[in-house]
């Protein structure tokens, strides 16, 4: 459709081999919510095809099971504006050709104008209730209360206002950021509105532009990658009077969140603090990166950064999961019923607990002088032991994958002094022998999300060798022959001027949907792993939080 409007002949070959392709999958009804509302938002279908988002959710209080604090964080970004502009049903007008229309991308065109195939009786499954539901809130939408409406629709939109405040766009994410644009068009926003100025800029600022040609990035990572460059430094030994540590460490102490965002919703009564991913996105801390800069500036900030280190740990102590676990954005619990909603096929509508983030909260609380026997470490082991694969693997919710999993809870676990011969621990380092390749290296492609039995399978990578190494080291030590071949891979592999070369996504954004491509992985992981492995080659056994 796109391409259509860009021009290209509906009868050109790549138009033809994607109609097909689109033919072959089940046709255009098979599209998600979000590319539904694109094609609604365009006037190619009915809005009855959209799932139904009442703007009065926003009004949804924090005791029922589904309310806005109890999905992810992301999701909260997307559902507000879709419920805008659905219940408006605000359509942009485009003049077409027929030909540029999208009819024949439909087997079956009346499916085009539902959500799915109609719901009827008594619900059978999750799926079948929430159909229903839809149903209902269809007829409601037909005749809103007027008073309710509009006030929903106003508390919606100022809840969106507030949090494009300080920030660099709705989320600092894609698609929220696509969705704030439509939503200013569609309450009626003049094109020179500052707040339509300032959507514009922040969703330019993520085009790469190079010549003729635009790739978007999903958001920006300076935050993670800082604190991941510092740690690294750190590893390999600068000191924290350097000049790179000292403006690492001003910039990164700058980006301390001061005032409580949404976590604080399910998280009350915790001083504020905690880091974002990106330049700027003070409502939404996340506990990884968080741990991650906690952890950098214990170990390379000096004195200057003590109260922040201190203010950050008790912030991660306070996100912990009833489960022991950490998730990434809120403290909350697993409602596995909330994946069944109609517009939850972007396969990340909550943010439950994850072993990754876990490892990486123990890690950095290890640095940071808790130890096993802290209480919030001990109710952290059982969950991670919980969720290991019967492989001995650990999945990785934000790497890929299983390789990433596993790194991080080993290092977690020997960075708060746990027992590394306890019998998990040792399945785990034989599970990551298991994969490494003949010549040392590891690497794993994001098809084990789908298939799991390509777990630890896919072509070598520096990010991931160093990730399989430290692992490793932290179980059996730098004396490990598996250890020795993984770092002679980096060191064979590494460019002349230091760099690596890694064109695959090791990063994951959302399982199954999308990946990431971070481009300093192959520069501060393999610095990471081989400081580390000189240093405790050196110093022999030597606890990695020291």
């Amino acid at each position: 459709f796109a391409l259509k409007l860009m021009g290209d002949d509906p009868a050109a070959g790549h138009m033809k081999r994607a109609r097909e392709r689109v033919c072959r999958l089940g046709g255009a009804e098979k599209c998600n919510s979000f590319t539904k509302f694109f094609f609604a938002a365009l006037g190619q279908i009915s809005y009855d095809a959209c799932a139904s988002i009442p703007p009065e959710v926003v009004f949804l209080p924090k005791w029922l099971y589904f309310n806005l604090y109890h999905v992810s964080a992301w999701t909260r970004t997307m559902i507000l504006p879709l419920g805008i502009v659905v219940s408006l049903r605000f359509t942009r007008a485009v003049a077409l050709r027929e030909d540029q229309r999208i009819d024949e991308l439909y087997l079956d065109r009346a499916a085009a104008n539902r959500v799915a195939d109609p719901a009827h009786g008594w619900p059978r499954s999750w799926r079948h209730f929430f159909l229903l539901v839809d149903r209902v809130l269809k007829r409601y939408e037909e005749a809103p209360m007027p008073f309710l409406r509009q006030l929903a629709l106003k508390k919606a939109e100022t809840w969106l206002l507030e949090h494009l405040d300080g920030s660099e766009g709705l989320g600092a994410i894609f698609p929220p950021m696509v969705y704030i644009l439509v939503v200013f068009r569609a309450l009626g926003y003049a094109e020179d509105h500052p707040r339509v100025i300032k959507a514009h800029k922040d969703l330019e600022a993520l085009f790469i532009r190079e010549g003729d040609q635009i790739r978007i990035q999903p958001c920006m990572s300076p935050v993670w990658d800082t604190g991941l460059s510092l740690h690294a430094l750190a590893e390999a030994g600068i000191a924290p009077e350097s000049r790179e540590a000292r403006a690492a460490t001003k910039w990164l102490l700058e980006k301390e969140c001061r005032v409580a965002g949404d976590w604080e919703w399910n998280c009350p009564g915790v001083e504020p603090s905690g880091w974002f991913f990106e330049y700027a996105n003070p409502h939404y801390p996340d506990v990884d990166d968080t741990a991650i800069v906690v952890m950098a500036l214990k170990r390379a900030g000096g004195r200057e950064a003590e109260s922040a280190v201190a203010r950050g740990v008790n912030w991660l102590l306070a996100m912990q999961n009833v489960d022991g676990g950490w998730a990434a954005f809120d403290r909350t619990e697993s409602r596995p019923i909330l994946e069944k909603i109609p517009f939850a096929d972007h396969n990340a509508m909550q943010d439950p607990s994850c072993p990754d983030i876990a490892g990486r909260v123990l890690e950095c609380l290890g640095y940071c002088g808790l130890g096993a026997d802290h209480p919030a470490v001990k109710k952290a082991v059982p969950y991670i032991e919980s969720q290991q694969d019967a492989s001995g693997a650990w999945w990785g919710r934000w790497g890929v994958n299983f390789v990433y999993g596993t790194w991080q809870v080993l290092i977690g676990l020997k960075s708060v002094g746990w027992d590394m011969d306890a019998p998990s621990v040792k399945r785990a380092a034989a599970w990551l022998r298991s994969v490494q390749k003949p010549d040392g290296s590891f690497g794993e492609s994001c098809d084990s999300y789908e298939d799991p039995s390509l777990k630890g399978q896919g072509p070598s990578t520096p990010s991931q060798t160093a990730w399989g190494a430290m692992g490793l080291l932290a179980v059996d030590g730098a004396e490990d022959p598996a250890v020795r071949k993984a770092m002679e891979w980096l060191a064979e592999t590494q460019l002349e001027n230091g760099d690596w070369d890694e064109p695959y996504f090791t990063g994951t954004g959302f399982p199954k949907v999308f990946y990431l491509r971070y481009h300093f992985y192959r520069l501060y992981f393999p610095l990471t792993a081989i400081a580390r492995y000189g240093r405790m080659g050196v110093l022999g056994r030597e606890n990695i939080k020291t």
